[in-house]
């Protein structure tokens, strides 16, 4: 069973954003996804646009493309700040984090 239709969303676009509050910065999501995540000089994480530039407002999100949607989960659930959260865009419900039901 792919990662999409476990979470129910196939097809479906998604996105993912970093609660710097509770980002502890091990860097994990960076060794999973760097396509996606990076850790900045103050030493969290954040999430990264199309141009790899760092989007540091609170709540950025970016897009979570297809091809890296399983190393993203794959950062979710080893996140040890329990931090990164995915949700659909189309509603905004999110599908991989700790706010998943």
């Amino acid at each position: 069973m792919s990662v999409q239709q476990e979470a129910g969303v196939e097809g479906e676009a998604l996105e993912v954003w970093i609660d710097q509050d509770l980002c502890t910065g091990d860097g994990i999501c960076a060794q999973y996804a760097p396509e996606v995540f990076e850790l900045d000089i103050d030493g969290l994480a954040y999430v990264k646009g199309a141009d790899d530039e760092l989007l540091q407002s609170p709540g950025a999100a970016t897009p979570v493309p297809l091809p890296l949607l399983t190393d993203v989960v794959d950062s979710v659930k080893e996140c040890p700040g329990e931090c990164i959260h995915v949700r659909r865009v189309s509603d905004r419900a999110e599908v991989f984090g700790p706010d998943t039901e």
